[in-house]
């Protein structure tokens, strides 16, 4: 097991620099002169070479990356051309929103998903199956940008149904002003925690109808178990690596997920301000901002994999057999 995590550990970094050199070159490689995108198209040639020795673009490509991926394992991700602020500072506090409302929608769709998938499993052959598996395709089938404005016409402040939760914006005073701040994320989190709990809930209702019609059931109730028993007691702890490896693979299609609903309700977050630079020609800080994602991307599998052999020992012994 140590062997396999070391293994990991070496493929994640390896992978990491391969995924830095993709982002780096693709903003110089690319039709066009950067210091020209970023000065803009009328801009004077004085401005643009000044531009040029700022950003260091007139050095060898090698030695740019080289000082750029230096420069990013110390935690400089080098200083935005528009606002002047460091790019660190910038994706730490867009991450600050982002994430978050990437965890408590996960916690969402968790807490709806699996669940309803058990009693789905538990109500086979009833009306109420029925129900819940239209229920789940059409939650799934919903685009977020439509969940999310339902959602804002009910609950949503001053034009909703049901005035309960803010709409647009996050405090500025950011989590020190933590009730606002947590209440601006319940309906972009319910967006995301509906449509993919949706998916948590056919991916647990079809693991657990393989496993109820397989002769461990059996054996279980064999012994004694009733059928929910065994659903909950059983069915769940052996669906569990296969649902690990379900939720970690919608966790990273999370993270572009929220881009949506972070425009749709204003939430100064990876997503949005992803788009305001791009928009803005603030390359720099999309560099940051790509390579952070694709991080993140990169630890999610890891983690995936190390807790997935975890939970399967036959998966360790196969890695310690190689």
């Amino acid at each position: 097991m140590k062997r396999m995590i070391l293994r990991r550990i070496t493929l994640f970094f390896v992978a990491l620099l391969f995924i830095s050199a993709i982002v780096f070159l693709a903003l110089r490689v690319l039709p066009g002169d950067v210091a020209q995108v970023m000065a803009g198209l009328n801009a004077p040639d004085g401005k643009v070479e000044q531009l040029r020795r700022d950003l260091g673009l007139n050095k060898p490509l090698f030695v740019q990356y080289l000082e750029w991926i230096f420069g990013v394992f110390r935690g400089d991700f080098g200083v935005s051309m528009l606002t002047g602020r460091s790019v660190a500072s910038t994706i730490a506090m867009r991450a600050s929103i982002t994430f978050p409302l990437i965890f408590l929608g996960l916690l969402i769709a968790l807490a709806i998903g699996i669940p309803l998938g058990c009693l789905q499993v538990l109500h086979s052959g009833k009306a109420s199956q029925v129900v819940a598996r239209f229920c789940a395709i059409t939650a799934g089938s919903v685009p977020a940008l439509w969940g999310g404005m339902i959602l804002i016409m009910i609950f949503g402040k001053g034009i909703g149904l049901v005035e309960l939760f803010p709409t647009q914006g996050f405090p500025t005073d950011g989590w020190r002003d933590f009730g606002s701040a947590f209440l601006s994320l319940i309906l972009p989190a319910l967006t995301v925690g509906i449509i993919v709990g949706s998916g948590f809930m056919r991916y647990t209702a079809a693991s657990l109808e393989q496993i109820s019609n397989s002769d461990i059931a059996l054996q279980t109730m064999a012994c004694g178990m009733t059928k929910k028993q065994m659903i909950w007691r059983v069915g769940l702890r052996l669906a569990l690596p296969q649902l690990v490896s379900i939720i970690g693979l919608t966790f990273a299609h999370m993270i572009m997920g929220v881009m949506v609903i972070e425009n749709l309700f204003s939430l100064p977050g990876m997503g949005m301000g992803l788009v305001r630079d791009v928009g803005l020609r603030d390359l720099i800080s999309v560099q940051g901002n790509l390579f952070m994602l694709s991080a993140l991307f990169l630890l999610v599998g890891f983690a995936i994999d190390v807790l997935h052999r975890l939970l399967d020992s036959r998966l360790s012994q196969d890695s310690s057999g190689e």
